[in-house]
């Protein structure tokens, strides 16, 4: 399955070990919390919980050791994934862009049926390096898509990572250091060698 992490592609759907979990270490500002968004705490429990359910599904795997060597960064990527969809939700309602939850139903029954099946999506899920997931986590990876789409329709492409950022500096964006961190100048993190509004692969659509 072919792979790119360039620009934000309109079509692209979104999809977006027993390697210890990071512990201890928060802002100054906000102890226990990996990141705030505004008045949004994600805690470090959260991060962890997040990251074992995944660790958890990759080690029941027959191929465990490889899916868990493709996605080592898993923690930092679990951060970023969480910050990014705070964000996208706030950008979305300041648009007035929604996603209902059949709208969520309808991509998840395209994308199963292109997969052709869910194991393969879920093996997909486990190894995807830009924040692997769980098949019980495909909706959400849908949800953060789907308002993608809607806010490229609504404001223009080149107008997303603009709008992103904008929220970000309206609200403020706290990272635990243990995790990277958020720099304004470009409007991502600074651990990452893509911008985190990349397109995350064509895959899903066929």
């Amino acid at each position: 399955m072919k792979r790119r992490t360039s620009a934000l592609s309109v079509s692209a759907a979104a999809l977006l070990v027993a390697a210890p979990l990071l512990t201890g270490c928060s802002t100054d500002s906000h102890p226990g919390a990996a990141a705030v968004v505004g008045d949004e705490r994600i805690s470090v429990s959260q991060v962890q919980s997040q990251v074992e359910h995944v660790r958890a599904a990759q080690r029941a795997s027959d191929n465990a050791d490889q899916l868990i060597a493709a996605t080592g960064a898993l923690p930092q990527e679990t951060v970023q994934l969480m910050v990014r969809r705070e964000l996208l939700e706030r950008t979305a309602e300041d648009n007035g862009v929604t996603v209902t939850r059949g709208q969520v139903q309808e991509a998840r029954d395209r994308v199963v049926q292109n997969f052709g099946d869910t194991e393969q999506l879920e093996q997909f899920g486990l190894s995807y390096e830009g924040g692997a997931f769980t098949i019980d986590q495909l909706d959400d990876v849908l949800r953060e898509q789907l308002l993608i789409e809607g806010l490229v329709e609504s404001i223009g492409e080149q107008g997303l990572g603009p709008a992103v950022a904008e929220t970000a500096e309206r609200l403020g964006v706290d990272i635990n250091p243990r995790y990277g961190a958020w720099d304004y100048e470009t409007g991502g993190f600074t651990t990452s060698d893509t911008p985190w509004l990349a397109e995350r692969a064509d895959t899903l659509q066929g």
